[in-house]
């Protein structure tokens, strides 16, 4: 047995791999830069978690979400993996902590985005590490073909300079050719191996329905599936919510999931959906990433993305247990319309985004020269209403100035209260004696979080709370005295969208918007959403369609909705023609006469039967001939 199936093996529990992984895997470990496109749900994670764990060493990730990075995490250290996430959401002491762990062998994987590795404090502890891996996941962000460009992502390849030795892996679900040839580029690859799934899906269909009321179609799709597991997308949290309350209204129990709930909430959603007491999903595309849930029959596109390769990989989320699964998109005329204006808005005028840029810095009150590496939650409605702004706007020019390069802009999710102490047990107990008013709160947190000397944990106010007798107010003055009095470090929760400036504010009139981020994008967006529009709208095979843009051939596939009407028309026609033949044989007749017989069949398909018969040579009559030309 290889050192990757034994790692498997005691990892995983699984005796064997899938189509590719292996080859992909020992490409990795044998050192040599790999590329990897797999579809979703196609297993990318192992294909760099295993050479992560069989080279000596710490494997860096390198990701663009917040929640992948710890949806991965969480399932490493599952499996007594080492594993931390830097993330924009901890504090510079959490950081400090966990490049350290890092850089003296205290953990097996490091993830983190790519703007952190812009950061002196992370280019500092990077050179001192000894780096296994570079993986770079989502790798099809570093495009600017991608549909999700991240320009951080061309600084990747600035780490080599540090490691040459060190092989990178890239991966990605969504890739088209141009795609790929500018991952190898960008990453600057060394003679890559490079490995190609097919993207074919051949037990899910792919169908588009048009549809007048989407709510009534909705609810007729779900009873089609009873006790199945499913998935109904959205493009916002306020229709997740709509839907669910529709649904419940009609008697059907759904679960939500969106980024604006907090871990509890999370959690439960979570348990509730893999224990299959809640077997319906309303949700946002926050909810899929790192969840490998097997048996999903139907993914259901109340509201669709702008793009195939967010389509893609939504739709991708069923079947993967690789039984027949189906994907729908609820489809009227006005989701065009509509859309069409949401990608409009992704771009407001540059003008407004540099005033934007103002207002968020006189709304934070940094003066010109300050504020790189600081990072603040930031009220969007707030924000917007004191300088007479459209919330939209904001955050769409929030999202321009991150393509910019000059801020991190973490949306809206719930980051809980993270606490750990800053001092050592006996500087703690000396405390503990001497302010009896904190001295349970301290026996509480040393009780129930062990290693909280070392590592930063998630406090769950309501369990302290409940344990100590003390409302919530009380809590939160008690910490702030052991935060303020050096016993704790803390990062506090916060629903809020948080903001991390990646260099000093600017001088109005110093603030540039590249074209590539601005007039470049919006080109390639409009292109993106053109090519959605065209799979939506197409007359042919939308599984042809779907590979055709990724690259790939395939035959039609037979299930999505075209090859089923496809399939009910030849069915149809060919019985006509038995008919007709049968009438035809017994004695010549006019075209009136063969309509007044089956009056139940179209005209227009009568005709085509008729001229279809007289190619085949089946039968051979005048006024047949001459009635089908009429």
């Amino acid at each position: 047995m290889s050192k990757s199936q034994e790692i498997l093996k005691k990892y995983w529990g699984f005796d064997a791999f899938r189509s590719l992984q292996e080859e992909i895997i020992e490409a990795a470990i044998y050192g040599k830069d790999t590329v990897a496109l797999m579809p979703t749900g196609g297993g990318k994670s192992i294909c760099f978690q295993i050479p992560g764990l069989a080279r000596e060493g710490i494997c860096l990730v390198i990701s663009p979400l917040i929640s992948l990075m710890q949806d991965q995490v969480d399932q490493l250290e599952i499996k007594g993996i080492r594993a931390k996430a830097i993330t924009s959401m901890m504090s510079f002491r959490e950081i400090d902590i966990t490049l350290d762990n890092a850089k003296f062998d205290g953990l097996d994987f490091l993830y983190t985005s790519p703007e952190r590795l812009q950061s002196r404090l992370f280019v500092e502890r990077f050179k001192q590490m000894q780096i296994s891996l570079i993986v770079v996941d989502e790798a099809h962000c570093i495009s600017e073909w991608g549909h999700d460009f991240r320009p951080p992502y061309r600084k990747i390849s600035d780490l080599r300079k540090y490691h040459p030795e060190v092989p990178i892996i890239a991966l990605t679900a969504t890739a088209t050719k141009e795609v790929k040839e500018d991952i190898i580029l960008q990453l600057e690859l060394k003679n890559p191996a490079v490995f190609e799934s097919s993207f074919q899906r051949i037990n899910l269909s792919y169908e588009v329905h048009k549809v007048e009321n989407k709510e009534v179609a909705l609810l007729k799709w779900v009873q089609k599936f009873p006790n199945m597991c499913g998935i109904v997308y959205c493009q916002t949290r306020k229709s997740v919510k709509e839907i669910a309350n529709f649904l419940l209204n009609q008697g059907i129990k759904t679960g939500i999931y969106h980024g604006g709930l907090d871990a509890v909430q999370r959690n439960q959603m979570m348990q509730l959906w893999m224990n299959n007491e809640v077997h319906l999903m309303i949700a946002t595309n926050a909810f899929g990433m790192g969840i490998d849930k097997p048996n999903v029959r139907y993914v259901i596109h109340f509201e669709f993305p702008n793009n195939i390769e967010a389509y893609f990989q939504e739709a991708g989320r069923a079947g993967r247990d690789g039984k027949e699964s189906r994907t729908l998109v609820l489809l009227n005329q006005r989701d065009i319309t509509s859309t069409h204006a949401t990608v409009e808005k992704q771009f407001p005028p540059i003008q407004l985004v540099k005033s934007t840029y103002r207002a968020l810095c006189n709304h934070l009150k940094l003066a010109i020269g300050s504020g790189e590496g600081e990072s603040f939650p930031i009220n969007l409605k707030e924000l917007s209403t004191n300088y007479k702004l459209k919330v939209i706007e904001t955050y769409q020019s929030l999202k321009i100035l991150e393509m910019n390069g000059d801020i991190l802009f973490n949306e809206s999710v719930f980051n809980p209260t993270r606490i750990k102490f800053a001092v050592g047990n006996t500087v703690v107990y000396s405390f503990q004696i001497k302010y009896e008013k904190v001295s349970k709160l301290i026996s509480f947190l040393s009780r129930s979080y062990p290693g909280i000397f070392d590592h930063f944990f998630d406090l769950d106010e309501t369990v302290c709370c409940s344990k100590l007798g003390i409302t919530p107010k009380e809590l939160e003055n008690q910490l702030h005295f052991l935060e303020q009095n050096g016993i704790i470090d803390i990062t506090w929760k916060t629903d809020l969208p948080k903001v991390t400036f990646l260099h000093e504010r600017l001088p109005d009139d110093y603030l540039r918007v590249s074209d590539e981020v601005y007039h470049n994008r919006k080109i390639r967006a409009f292109r993106r959403w053109d090519n959605m529009q065209k799979y939506l709208l197409t007359d042919h095979c939308r599984e042809q369609f779907i590979l055709h843009y990724f690259g790939q051939e395939s035959a039609p596939c037979g299930k999505c909705d075209f090859c089923r009407n496809q399939r009910k028309e030849a069915l149809s026609k060919l019985k006509i023609k038995e008919i007709l033949t049968t009438q035809l044989s017994e004695k010549e007749r006019s075209l009136d006469e063969l309509i007044t017989l089956n009056s139940n069949l179209h005209e227009s398909e009568l005709k085509v039967v008729l001229q279809q018969l007289i190619l085949d040579e089946e039968v051979i009559f005048d006024s047949v001939y001459r009635l089908s030309r009429d």
